[in-house]
């Protein structure tokens, strides 16, 4: 059951986040979960057709209409987070941290 009430299978989906990558993805969707929000990744296995080749906006999170107001502020501080911790100090090549 999700938070408005019907079941999953009979609602519609909108996506509340694109992924740079898989990892991203399931981090987004362990959050939204943890906050008792169902979601779902799609397109996580087309990746794995494409090989070695960066791909972009092929992975999403998605989740019901009903959840979508309290999904996307969750996914949003996420993504915002993910951004700053590559293009922080940390992100240059040769960078070792202590």
């Amino acid at each position: 059951m999700r938070s408005g009430g019907g079941s999953v299978h009979n609602a519609c989906m909108r996506i509340v986040y694109r992924a740079e990558n898989i990892i991203d993805a399931h981090l987004v969707k362990g959050a939204l979960e943890a906050e008792g929000i169902v979601a779902f990744v799609s397109g996580e296995y087309l990746t794995g057709a494409l090989g070695e080749l960066p791909v972009m906006n092929l992975v999403a999170v998605m989740v019901a209409d009903v959840d979508v107001e309290r999904a996307l502020p969750l996914a949003q501080a996420i993504d915002a987070d993910l951004r700053e911790r590559r293009d922080g100090p940390e992100a240059e090549p040769g960078f070792v941290a202590a």
